[in-house]
């Protein structure tokens, strides 16, 4: 199935199972799509994802992570910002800031997929892709 938002539906995916708290999501990969999976690992949002190669079809296994209970979420949202319609970059000046510093912002910059407190180390901008909180 082609999806005109890969990233879109990669978030949405993990929303509907943290909603309906399954342990675990499959997901179609791609490059971009591990690196925000990676991020969503280093900051703590999933336990862990598996690369899963099936003969020519990659798909990433992603374990989701909860509290002492299922009823306890560690992801409370997931936002998509630039879409493929109307994209939204910000400069080195104007990142955002998700919830105040409590959340994070995924930024695809020219140094790769980082979040808005890694870009704002390195002190780039670029395309801001999701909000996660």
């Amino acid at each position: 199935m082609m999806t005109s938002d890969p990233i879109a539906d990669m978030l949405t995916r993990i929303r509907n199972a943290n909603t309906a708290k399954h342990d675990t999501v499959d997901i179609p990969a791609s490059k971009m799509k591990i690196a925000i999976a990676n991020i969503l690992v280093d900051e703590g949002y999933i336990k862990k994802y598996d690369l899963v190669e099936d003969g020519t079809v990659r798909t990433i296994h992603v374990t989701l992570k909860y509290g002492k209970d299922k009823n306890e979420k560690i992801i409370t949202g997931l936002k998509r910002i630039s879409k493929p319609g109307l994209r939204v970059y910000a400069g080195k000046e104007d990142l955002p800031k998700v919830l105040g510093g409590l959340g994070i912002a995924i930024i695809s910059t020219n140094k790769g997929v980082v979040t808005d407190k890694k870009a704002r180390e390195l002190g780039v901008g670029g395309e801001v892709l999701a909000f996660v909180w």
